[in-house]
């Protein structure tokens, strides 16, 4: 009608495809988990899932396909998952989201070497694929030792389920991605090999190398804390930083874990993968974006540019823990475990000193350390800055007056806690440390997802940015290779006592320089 008002829609801004707050939901996909029955799988990867459904971020087409030995059906499967999800969940049980997910349970009864197995595996799929409306889009979950990558790559490279089937005219391609758990490799050389093994089967845009650190919450507000804010950028780099402490402490040992940690060691087990990411995300200048190819572009940079100091006899520590006490309790020491070897030269405590070669970082020392058996359960990041040029206290004011410290704490009280110097209250001038503290717990109402929930989630979006990439591998591999060979030529690990802080050793490679470990 002529003269009508013409009604102009506006458009919700939640539904604005660049506003990264909106939850993404997968689109219809299946993941098959190979090890589906190991420790792994039930205490974290089962639990992901379930919460991720809880949340409404899978499809209702969803399927989850378990491969293992075990002459299991479906419905023993389901148990399986059932019992995972009960007793370690983060989210609530929900009767309405299990029936949802158990539709789409599956399980593949055989070995790695059988050629029957994997056929039946194409089988489900495709009848998935007809069923649930999973669209040909499957991720392979490599919850196994790196030893049975090859024969699982070669049984999915033979069997067609590397490569996606052609889509009718004007749909998207399917997609297939593979997950792979750490180690990456034994060395530099392994870790090329291990590459270039998957990367024959699948293209490197479509692998997916989970190190869950990188999936904590703490960990990813390091790129906030640093970018968001413009008070840290000006005293961020060698002109007031001392150095950088990166610790993660475990107070739990080894008893029943010979067969994978014997002959791997702390620095393997830890340094190379999170420690050598954390700095990498500490040390790294602004990214152009945060997309992920830039975030990988500056991790990179960083990892080139890092090297280990030497001489290796002064700047590395390592040490394997002795009996002690672990709170009340008595405990034996490492040689004393189930099933490790009386002679056993495995670490489970490392330390090394890194120097990150660029204009911002040059001269400030990166001490790296990780031990089993150590005071408490701590991981965390301290950068500690220089003492003022000078202070106009007498030195009686100033004698409990240590450095000041921004330290971020990545578990298990994720926060952050500045310290600084403060006037003590009363009629005398004196300055102690005190501590500003931020809680994750206490400053926002809603739980931090698990880790593996947002990269189980990222892996279904197709979203690479907090998973290593070839080149991140390897460069953390020749950064320390060398520490691994001096130590092997070097005679045993320094014994500690089980519930201390490492061996002396240790404490004398910081000492050398005027400096000390922190106690967290």
């Amino acid at each position: 009608m002529a003269g009508a008002a013409t009604t102009v829609a506006t458009p919700n801004p939640l539904r604005d495809g660049r506003d990264s707050r909106v939850p993404r939901i997968a689109g219809p996909c299946s993941l098959v988990i190979f090890g589906v029955t190991g420790d792994l799988s039930r205490r974290k990867v089962l639990p992901a899932i379930y919460d991720l459904a809880n949340r409404g971020l899978l499809p209702p087409g969803f399927s989850l396909i378990g491969f293992a030995r075990r002459d299991w059906t479906d419905e023993d499967f389901a148990n399986l998952v059932h019992e995972s999800v009960s007793s370690s969940a983060r989210t609530p049980f929900r009767e309405e989201v299990w029936q949802q997910l158990k539709e789409g349970l599956r399980f593949v009864h055989g070995t790695f070497e059988d050629d029957a197995a994997f056929h039946k595996l194409a089988t489900t799929l495709k009848d998935l694929d007809r069923d649930r409306g999973t669209g040909g889009n499957t991720g392979f979950y490599l919850s196994i030792p790196p030893s049975d990558f090859p024969i699982v790559l070669e049984q999915l490279s033979k069997n067609g389920l590397a490569q996606p089937s052609d889509s009718p005219a004007g749909q998207p391609k399917p997609w297939r991605r593979v997950v792979i758990e750490k180690p990456f490799g034994h060395d530099l050389k392994s870790a090329q090999e291990l590459n270039a093994l998957v990367n024959t089967v699948f293209p490197e845009r479509s692998v997916f190398r989970i190190d869950h650190y990188l999936g904590k919450e703490t960990v990813q507000n390091i790129l906030a804390l640093r970018f968001a804010n413009q008070l840290w950028d000006p005293i961020w780099n060698a002109n007031y930083v001392d150095h950088v402490q990166i610790t993660m402490a475990e107070d739990i040992g080894l008893g029943g874990r010979a067969g994978y940690y014997d002959g791997i060691g702390a620095a393997r087990d830890v340094i190379q993968n999170h420690l050598l990411q954390l700095l990498a995300l500490t040390a790294m200048e602004e990214p152009v974006s945060f997309q992920p190819k830039q975030l990988q572009i500056e991790k990179i940079k960083v990892l080139s540019a890092t090297k280990l100091v030497e001489p290796l006899d002064e700047t590395t520590a390592r040490g394997q823990y002795a009996a002690g006490w672990q709170g009340s309790e008595p405990v034996v020491g490492l040689l004393q475990e189930e099933g490790f070897d009386p002679n056993s030269r495995t670490e489970t405590y490392a330390a090394i000193t890194l120097a990150v070669e660029t204009r911002r970082w040059a001269g400030v020392p990166f001490y790296l350390r990780t031990g089993k058996r150590l005071g408490r359960r701590v991981t965390e990041i301290a950068v500690v800055f220089k003492r003022a040029p000078h202070l106009p206290f007498d030195q009686t004011m100033t004698e409990e007056l240590g450095q000041n410290a921004l330290v971020i704490r990545v578990q298990p009280d994720e926060g952050i806690t500045m310290r600084f110097g403060s006037k003590v209250p009363g009629s005398s001038m004196e300055v102690r440390d005190v501590n500003m503290d931020f809680s994750y717990g206490e400053a926002f109402t809603e739980d931090s997802p698990e880790a593996y929930e947002r990269l189980i989630l990222d892996v279904l979006l197709g979203v690479p940015s907090l998973f290593p990439v070839n080149e991140e591998v390897e460069l953390s591999w020749h950064i320390l290779d060398p520490a691994l060979e001096y130590w092997a030529r070097s005679g045993k690990p320094d014994l500690y006592e089980a519930g201390g802080w490492g061996p002396d050793s240790a404490e004398e490679m910081l000492a050398r320089s005027g400096r000390e470990w922190r106690r967290p």
